[in-house]
């Protein structure tokens, strides 16, 4: 009898076969009795278990027996080994980088079958258990396999973050099994598979669990539990994620090569070049139904959970458990993040909030709050528009005064959480990349400093036509309501608190218009903060600049601008310039405002740019150490005017001016502050009917003359008036 033995370390039980012709008295031999099952016991808590297979591999006597000697030869059998080299195999074949034979579909389908068998049980997986032995000891001590299968498994992978490295390697492995199988998740299986059968019967193998999460609605709450506990273990791993690795593993080879899978990192780097040149519409397509499925449950953006949750707990007194119970919780804890983005703890967590933000503000889809209100108005109005981009939100803001009450105002609370950041601002920003680079590249963006640069750049001959159209758009938004500048809100908090309280309701979505910051501007003279008394200024500047930046005078002159003005081009002072040579033929409302402004203008030379101009040299010989503001230099110049070297242009400028000065008292701020008192009590009719004939400062004198009333205040009006107004007022008697 020859017997062929295999070496000793394939351990093969196969039968002797024998070789000499046997006789009638021969009988054949017993055969060799079968080695004992193995059994593991590593993880003494999941409780003992037998190894598939009676050696905790493929089986080798059965479909995989002629590949695994193959494309196996050396390997000893036992704790996978034989499985992973088949299943390398496998994998290098489906992606074409190997010829000549390959793993027969029996021998995979037998190496599947054994990765279910072994999923069930962490003592099945030798090197898992030993590499997480003191992990489960620590976290998992009172979960068993034996009574539940994979709950030790998922019970460690709830811990990650806590686990020891060996073990976290090891859990790695089993997700990315996971990912490849979802069957390799037993207790995910039992719950789902009946919903898988019935919604994702044309699923690819890989995208199950996405399929799953897409038809969530359809789902029970135990496969819907599994189903989001398994999204969320997975999501900062793109390898963990098929669909999504599929579809962009050119792109991440392209776009962040060298960047480390985890923590999101891979997900956030092809996020941030999705707009470059050669990005693909695949990856892009796949990328944006995982942002939005983040969106749709918060649970499943893991990155923004884990960096915030010291910061939900002391800034916003929450917890992802309490969001978990309420979604009024949830609205309210991701809107104090955002609101208090400024105050956060911890850096990472402000990147996360900062990330989302810039999410939100460039498809409307990932602002759960602004899509759902705005549904409806959406498909009235943007029906053929495509998100991403902006486009939805732009075709929103473009029909605002056709918009439902409740879609205006979480549009508009949208716009005011976008007010902060360019990068929140993405039309903007995207027209004004080549500026932002040139003439903002080394202004930290955040606190709308870029804003600002770009707005201090709108008269540069570098700007492209569509950074200035976008720039001047966004001046003339944030001029309708003073939450929509978000440097004059910050910087004005406790002055509007003093000053201006109970001109407008101030809870969200409700707008004021222009009465808080016209209010700013009449009080100017009382502001207490410095960086307020700037920000009032420059606003001031907007409206000078363009007449749609006064929310108030544009609505007063629409008419007007229709009729006088209809094609001049806004800007530059150009509509405020035609209304002035129209003043006569004005509404009375458009010529009190326009009045009002130009009023305003005389106060500050800077708010004048011709004045600034053609005096500029006067300025620096005669009034170089006075301030600007409340009239002080153009008051500084006028004195300077007999001066034997001033100006001719300055002169003729000035003069315009005392010309202005005679026939309104407001162009004189010496007599519209000190006689503030005196035209409300004597004139206040007067006041009204304003026409740039010296009426108010007539009926000051007149009232004055006829009532006796006026000695005491006969000397103050002279002096602030001087001899300006003689040739308005007349011979002023003595007192």
């Amino acid at each position: 009898m020859a017997c062929l033995k295999l070496p000793a370390a394939a351990a093969l039980l196969l039968l002797c076969l024998f070789a000499s012709s046997a006789s009638a008295e021969d009988k054949p031999a017993a055969p060799a009795a079968a080695a004992a099952p193995k059994t593991s016991k590593i993880i003494e808590s999941a409780g003992e278990t037998q190894l598939p297979n009676g050696v905790g591999d493929v089986a080798l006597d059965g479909a995989c027996k002629a590949d695994a000697a193959a494309f196996c030869k050396g390997i000893t059998p036992g704790e996978g080994r034989v499985a992973m080299c088949l299943t390398r195999r496998i994998k290098q074949a489906q992606q074409g980088n190997m010829a000549g034979r390959m793993v027969r579909p029996k021998c995979e389908e037998q190496v599947a079958a054994y990765k279910v068998e072994r999923s069930k049980h962490i003592n099945k997986d030798p090197a898992l258990a030993r590499a997480c032995k003191d992990d489960a000891a620590n976290f998992c001590k009172s979960v068993s396999d034996s009574s539940t299968p994979g709950s030790v498994l998922v019970c460690l992978r709830e811990k990650q973050r806590k686990l020891t490295t060996q073990c976290k390697g090891e859990i790695l492995r089993t997700q990315a099994e996971i990912a490849e199988d979802w069957r390799l998740d037993p207790q995910l299986y039992s719950a789902c598979s009946a919903s898988a059968a019935k919604l994702c019967q044309e699923a690819e193998p890989g995208t199950e669990v996405d399929c799953l999460l897409a038809s969530s609605k359809s789902l029970d709450w135990s496969c819907l539990g599994h189903v989001v506990r398994v999204e969320k273990e997975a999501a900062g791993d793109i390898r963990l994620n098929m669909k999504l690795f599929r579809a962009c593993v050119n792109d991440q080879k392209k776009f962040c090569k060298g960047i480390e899978p985890g923590h999101m990192r891979v997900q956030e780097c092809l996020e941030d070049a999705m707009d470059k040149a050669g990005f693909s519409g695949g990856c892009k397509a796949a990328l944006e139904e995982v942002i939005q499925m983040r969106v749709a449950d918060f649970r499943l953006d893991t990155g923004l959970l884990d960096a915030c949750e010291d910061d939900l707990r002391a800034v916003c007194s929450t917890s992802a458990d309490k969001m978990e119970k309420s979604s009024e919780e949830k609205d309210r804890a991701m809107a104090c993040l955002q609101q208090f983005k400024e105050e956060l703890h911890s850096d990472a967590c402000r990147d996360k909030v900062q990330r989302k933000m810039q999410r939100m503000s460039r498809d409307i889809r990932f602002d759960d709050v602004l899509a759902n209100a705005c549904q409806a108005d959406r498909k009235s109005y943007c029906p053929e528009v495509q998100p991403g981009s902006a486009r939805v939100i732009r075709c929103l803001q473009d029909h605002r005064s056709s918009l439902s009450q409740t879609c205006a105002a979480a549009l508009f609370d949208h716009e005011v959480k976008m007010a902060e950041d360019i990068d929140f601002k993405y039309p903007t920003r995207k027209a004004c990349a080549w500026e932002i680079s040139n003439f903002c590249k080394n202004i930290p963006h955040g606190h709308a400093r870029v804003i600002r640069c770009l707005q201090s750049r709108l008269s540069d001959e570098d700007m492209s036509p569509e950074c200035k159209a976008e720039v001047v758009r966004d001046q003339n938004r944030m001029a309708q309501d003073y939450r929509l500048n978000w440097r004059l809100k910050t910087a004005c908090k406790a002055d509007i608190g003093a000053l201006c309280e109970g001109l407008c309701n101030d809870k969200e979505g409700q707008m004021c218009g222009g009465v808080v910051l016209q209010c700013l501007q009449d009080k100017q003279d009382n502001l207490t903060s410095p960086a307020c008394q700037e920000e009032v200024f420059y606003y001031q500047l907007m409206e000078v600049t363009d007449f749609r930046n006064d929310v108030i005078l544009a609505e007063a002159c629409r008419a007007d601008v229709d009729k006088y003005c209809k094609d001049v081009e806004p800007g530059e002072g150009r509509v405020h310039t035609c209304l002035r040579h129209n003043m006569n033929f004005l509404s009375p409302a458009c010529a009190r405002e326009e009045s009002k402004l130009q009023a305003l203008e005389y106060r500050d030379i800077r708010l004048k740019p011709k004045l600034a101009k053609v005096c500029s040299e006067e300025r620096a010989v005669y009034c170089k150490r006075v301030k600007p503001g409340k009239a002080r230099v153009i008051t500084c110049l006028m004195e300077a005017m007999t001066q034997p070297n001033f100006g001719t242009e300055c002169r003729a400028e000035l003069q315009q001016r005392q010309k202005a000065v005679k026939n309104d008292y407001r162009y004189d701020i010496g007599v519209m502050t000190g006689c503030r008192n005196d035209i409300e009590e004597f004139c206040a009719e007067e006041k009204t009917k304003l026409r740039g004939n010296a009426t108010v400062l007539r009926c000051l004198v007149q009232n004055f003359e006829k009532t006796g009333a006026w000695a005491p205040v006969w000397c103050r009006l002279r002096q602030l008036c001087s001899a300006r107004h003689a040739a308005a007022l007349g011979d002023w008697p003595s007192p």
